[in-house]
């Protein structure tokens, strides 16, 4: 049995998950998946899994997916997996340590999900939605829906019709900006379009003035004898 900080641990290894772009959510719920396993067999040096079982845990429905994601999470130097060609014997799987160095306690038997043993280990989901927490807090390509816009537009003081223009703009033409790049942050686009509208609006009144001044001009020599 090998000494693993299970806290430490996790947070390694979502470090270097945040880092490697080649990962998608299945290779993440997988991998948390493996480590359960793991953790049930008390960190053991190598150990045997079952394939419905892992799917199960992972959510993965489709087999070439899973196998497709176990051989390259062993390819990406996560695991070691070391596949079964025996129907009556699982493939064995080793582990890479992955530890930080906050001073966290083990934790072997959380309660949350059941294994077909009976032990209880910590929720696999629990990890992944976090994950994707994360990235729908910082998801700022496009807003939720127009209602959001036109919030947005409020606090900047600014009607709703302008920013039911501005939603319908880039609605229309996908969220990029002239049509072709991707928008980074709708948010700063939108304030980008509010002081543009703004200097339209400057414009504008400024015409209208000027036109008014000319419209009072008169002239100084002008003869009232003649008809109008």
């Amino acid at each position: 049995m090998q000494n693993v900080n299970y806290i430490k641990h996790l947070k390694g290894v979502f470090i270097q998950f945040s880092k490697d772009n080649r990962l998608n959510p299945t290779h993440i719920s997988l991998y948390v998946a493996l480590f359960q396993i793991w953790n049930n067999n008390r960190f053991l040096e190598e150990f045997y899994i079952n394939r419905e079982e892992v799917m199960r845990f992972s959510k993965i429905g489709s087999k070439s997916t899973y196998h497709k994601c176990i051989k390259e999470l062993s390819h990406w130097k996560y695991i070691i997996y070391y596949p079964s060609h025996n129907p009556y014997k699982g493939s064995k799987i080793k582990m890479f340590k992955f530890e930080t160095s906050t001073g966290q306690a083990l934790v072997h038997n959380s309660t949350n999900i059941e294994t077909s043993s009976g032990q209880a280990l910590v929720s696999i989901n629990k990890h992944i939605q976090t994950i994707e927490n994360n990235k729908n807090i910082n998801k700022l390509d496009q807003p939720k829906n127009e209602n959001e816009v036109i919030v947005f537009f409020e606090k900047e003081k600014w009607t709703t019709i302008e920013a039911q223009k501005f939603f319908n703009h880039y609605q229309g033409i996908g969220w990029k900006v002239g049509g072709k790049t991707k928008i980074v942050n709708w948010q700063a686009t939108a304030k980008n379009w509010i002081i543009k509208a703004e200097e339209i609006k400057n414009k504008e009144n400024q015409k209208s003035v000027s036109q008014n001044m000319d419209n009072l001009k008169i002239s100084k020599n002008k003869n009232y004898n003649e008809p109008l």
